[in-house]
């Protein structure tokens, strides 16, 4: 009797271990700018190494906060250097891997007041607002905010910005028309429903910091070895290819 029940408990272990292994993934806590780019490199992760991964999007301020709390990723792709640093600092990550770099564009809708789109669009008396991403919590609004200050514009349209938390979400602001403009990531601006609905300029990139997006690998995250291995595969030249192609240019 004992023997019976002793081999339907290691039945049952072994049943709840491998379930365990099939439903884990690798959590990756990903900058919003990555939100069009970042689903379809994971399906082709997925399907290469038979490996399941999540991804949640957010500021990278916000990201890197939640890893700073303990929050469970094993790999954090920012959009800029300075806050994955921050988990460097606090001695939950050993390096940051510097994996794209981002561009800042001006995009609006095909039907916006100001027309036609271009730089100066910024100076039109009739624009009427501008959607931005929070610059205390986006490298995308850091970005967007030294490039007012380059163009003499932080005054001028100060009361006209329209503050979103992250670059995503400036997008949706100006592709809904809840902003005459926006000044969004490159990458928002590729994908192909602001493709159709409207056309961007690239902001000059002496008007801004060099958005350097880095990456690190959380020291003690249940997937680390997993995470290291998407990271490989985010830097390798196919993927750096795809990632030039969808907004992110090589760092």
């Amino acid at each position: 009797m004992f023997r019976r029940v002793f081999l339907i408990l290691l039945l049952l272990a072994a049943v709840k271990s491998s379930f365990a292994q099939e439903n884990s993934s690798l959590k990756i806590a990903a900058a919003a700018d990555l939100q069009p780019v970042l689903p379809a490199l994971i399906d082709q992760f997925e399907k290469q190494t038979n490996k399941k991964v999540d991804a949640s999007y957010a500021s990278s301020a916000t990201l890197a906060t939640q890893i700073l709390n303990g929050g469970p990723f094993s790999l954090f792709l920012s959009a800029d250097l300075s806050f994955p640093q921050k988990v460097v600092d606090a001695g939950l990550a050993d390096s940051t891997a510097p994996y794209a770099r981002g561009t800042l564009v001006l995009w609006s809708r095909n039907d916006s007041p100001v027309q036609p789109l271009s730089i100066d669009s910024l100076r039109s008396p009739a624009l009427r607002t501008v959607a931005v991403a929070n610059a205390e919590h986006a490298p995308y609004g850091r970005a967007a905010k030294s490039a007012l200050e380059k163009m003499g514009l932080t005054e001028a349209l100060k009361a006209k910005l329209v503050v979103a938390e992250n670059i995503a979400q400036a997008a949706q602001y100006a592709d809904s028309g809840n902003a005459d403009v926006g000044l969004i990531s490159l990458t928002s601006a590729l994908t192909p429903r602001l493709t159709s609905s409207g056309k961007y300029v690239e902001i000059p990139e002496d008007d801004y910091p060099p958005i350097v997006q880095g990456a690190v690998v959380i020291k003690h995250g249940a997937e680390a070895a997993e995470a290291h291995q998407f990271l490989d595969f985010l830097l390798s030249p196919p993927i750096r290819k795809q990632l030039a192609e969808r907004g992110l240019r090589a760092p």
